[in-house]
């Protein structure tokens, strides 16, 4: 593929300022770039996607990629099951050679489902060979990454992929060890993404405490299932420029807290959604999105949309991520991160409203090309980058060492 590409005649969604749909329009891509949106524009190569839907790749704030080899092992179960199942069990079994290929399937898992920048909440670096090992999983995806790391991280590795530290918070680690984490993050410059709100009201209104005792609590932190904060604390979290990552699929199904994302939204808070873990729930937007949607809709009293909902899975997941210059939305100018999705199956055939069919109708098997940094990685509905079939037979054999069968 050359350095330009026109992508002619779709059903464009774009996401900023707001969700909005046009029709028959042109995105015009130059040196990995958005470079123009309209009509009648021209390139060398054209990918007439007439018909289609082309729209921003989604983001996910929060995903534990490793686990790709050990998905569906944790249905109908509690966050303790999985705490002693997948962390104290599986995770200790883990070889660094086990940590790529979960990296690597899982991003790639991502991708294919449409989902082009992640952050991957690293919780295996027992040595360094696996936090490489982890860190090359992603970079042979070729997604758009963030790796979250509990300590000290190199400034970069690729164009692709920047880093974050995963805080284990004043709720997990306790006061002394949360508070010498943010002031290491602090000083290394890192945003800081943690898992608080999620354990409890009382576990909550402590953790919050403690990062407002010590003067810690500000911008460039990502609060992860931030559930059990009353309204107060939220707005606490707004005023001060925090942000918050959603995970609606585990956290009604390992019983972390009703999701708060109407809660958070009000209170004025960046809100993103995830996927959080393959254990417990798909690793699919469509099916965030969806779920997000629905138990908002059964919270009364607060207004929520399928166009809320879209843009939570692409710019505001950007903008939580530090990325919302960068990927989330057509804006010339920024990466060219996009979706083509189809529009011949039955239930995405009618298209009256092209936003609440994406949210409510669509599906991974709709996807049909997918692009990072203008960079095709899937077209006519397969990944073209790797051999998935040797992929996948990697990850079956780490999948039979890390269960013992």
């Amino acid at each position: 593929m050359g350095s330009t590409l026109l992508l002619r005649g779709g059903i464009v969604l774009d996401t900023e300022p707001q969700s909005r749909v046009t029709e028959h329009a042109d995105v015009l891509i130059e040196n990995g770039r958005i470079a123009a949106l309209g009509t009648g524009l021209s390139a060398p190569e054209v990918l007439d996607v007439s018909g289609h839907i082309v729209m921003p790749g989604f983001v996910d704030t929060h995903r534990h990629t490793w686990q790709a080899a050990i998905g569906a092992t944790m249905a109908d179960a509690t966050l303790g099951d999985y705490l002693a199942r997948v962390l104290g069990g599986y995770a200790p079994r883990y070889r660094p050679a086990d940590v790529r290929i979960g990296n690597l399937a899982g991003a790639l898992d991502a991708l294919g489902s449409g989902t082009t920048t992640l952050l991957d909440w690293s919780q295996l670096n027992a040595t360094p060979d696996h936090t490489d090992a982890a860190i090359q999983g992603l970079c042979e995806s070729g997604i758009r990454g963030v790796f979250a790391y509990g300590g000290a991280a190199p400034a970069s590795v690729t164009p692709r992929l920047t880093f974050a530290y995963a805080a284990m918070g004043p709720e997990i680690a306790g006061a002394d060890e949360g508070v010498r984490e943010w002031r290491e993050a602090r000083e290394l410059g890192l945003p800081i993404t943690v898992h608080m709100g999620g354990n409890g009201r009382e576990s909550a209104a402590m953790g919050l405490a403690v990062l407002a005792a010590n003067d810690l609590l500000g911008p460039q932190t990502t609060y992860i299932h931030p559930n059990y904060f009353s309204d107060d604390e939220l707005r606490r979290i707004a005023d001060t420029g925090g942000t918050a990552s959603i995970a609606p699929i585990s956290e009604a199904g390992l019983h972390i807290g009703y999701p708060a994302t109407g809660r958070l939204r009000a209170a004025g808070i960046p809100t993103s959604l995830s996927t959080d873990s393959v254990t417990s729930g798909p690793g699919d937007m469509f099916s965030v999105m969806r779920s997000a949607y629905l138990l908002e809709r059964a919270r009364p009293g607060l207004e929520f949309t399928t166009r809320d909902v879209l843009r939570m899975a692409t710019l505001e997941g950007a903008q939580v991520l530090g990325l919302g210059d960068v990927t989330g939305s057509l804006r010339p100018g920024k990466q060219a991160d996009l979706l083509v999705l189809r529009t011949d199956s039955l239930g995405m055939s009618a298209l009256l409203d092209p936003i609440a069919a994406v949210v409510l109708a669509a599906g991974p098997a709709d996807i049909d090309t997918v692009l990072v940094g203008g960079e095709i990685v899937k077209r006519g509905g397969r990944l073209v980058r790797h051999r998935i079939d040797a992929v996948r037979a990697e990850l079956l054999a780490s999948a039979r060492h890390v269960a013992m069968v």
